[in-house]
């Protein structure tokens, strides 16, 4: 069977949730939960963890079916995104341009009636700097586009803290602060990976346009940075020692696949350190929030 008569044959469905990402929502999901989590003592009320949850990922998935509209020509040039909807003309441009509206409306209304005006407007703010800051302007017009436009995505955190509590909290920015340093070494490890099609595509990623040596050395440099942020709950008291092991081994061993893919030429280093990155915050943020919920005091706390 052809890969014509394949496509003919995949449900529309797919497509669409395709155009989600669905894959980069549930980690901001997951983030965005936890941060709830962190938020209380107890437990999330169940309504604000639901509807909370489902505004945020509605928004996000929003901004990604336009990361797919605004990208479809680049997309079409890698190895990776060829097959994308857009890309292929599988879902038109004004389906994507509808979907994309509806899937917006529906989470700001949501975050809007059942959350609250702060945490849908930051949404909105989150959903825009992705989406339009990043995708339109910074991705095709600096090789540090990753680290400006990351603020976008670290964003999830922040947003379950202030559906629970309606404000703005020290604490919460302080997440924001973790997955902010985080975005660009484990980015930039996937951008080694495909230099080559960035490259093809003329996008200005790092390993592009400052080469590969450059990009692994500053890998290492924001690895160190976030085990040195990471350690700030514990310092504030936020978490205690069991985020703080937890968050020195973790470190530990993105460190070390930093180190590895600086001094190695092997192949598919970059794809094994982007890996790792994923599973890095996934379980430092598991990590924290049972520590969060195991009540052991902090065994050395800075007052704030």
């Amino acid at each position: 069977m052809s890969t014509l008569e394949l496509e003919k044959e995949r449900p529309i469905w797919r497509d669409y949730l395709e155009l989600c990402k669905p894959n980069v929502v549930l980690v901001m999901i997951v983030t965005s939960a936890i941060g709830m989590f962190m938020a209380v003592p107890g437990m999330v009320p169940v309504d604000i963890l639901i509807l909370g949850n489902l505004g945020i990922a509605l928004c996000a998935a929003s901004a990604a079916t336009i990361n797919h509209l605004v990208d479809r020509r680049i997309d079409l040039k890698m190895a990776r995104t060829l097959n994308r909807p857009v890309a292929t003309g599988r879902v038109g441009s004004m389906q994507a341009v509808v979907f994309s509206s509806v899937l917006g409306v529906v989470g700001m209304g949501i975050l809007l009636n059942y959350i609250n005006a702060l945490t849908a407007w930051l949404t909105m703010a989150s959903l825009l700097g992705y989406a339009v800051v990043y995708t339109l302007y910074l991705k095709r017009a600096t090789p540090q586009n990753i680290v400006i436009g990351g603020l976008a995505g670290a964003a999830p955190p922040l947003l379950g803290w202030t559906a629970v509590t309606n404000d703005v909290h020290g604490y919460g920015l302080l997440l924001v602060l973790i997955v902010f340093i985080w975005t660009p070494p484990h980015f930039w490890a996937l951008a080694l990976h495909r230099k080559d099609e960035y490259a093809k595509a003329d996008v200005p990623m790092l390993p592009v346009t400052h080469g590969e040596k450059y990009t692994k050395l500053h890998i290492v440099l924001y690895t160190v940075l976030l085990i040195i942020v990471t350690v700030l709950p514990y310092l504030t008291g936020m978490s205690g020692w069991l985020y703080l092991l937890g968050a020195l081994v973790l470190g530990g061993g993105f460190l070390y696949w930093a180190i590895v893919l600086m001094v190695s030429d092997k192949p598919n280093l970059g794809m094994a350190t982007f890996k790792y990155s994923i599973v890095y915050l996934l379980a430092l943020f598991a990590i924290m929030l049972f520590d969060h919920y195991l009540v052991v005091p902090p065994v050395f706390n800075i007052p704030g």
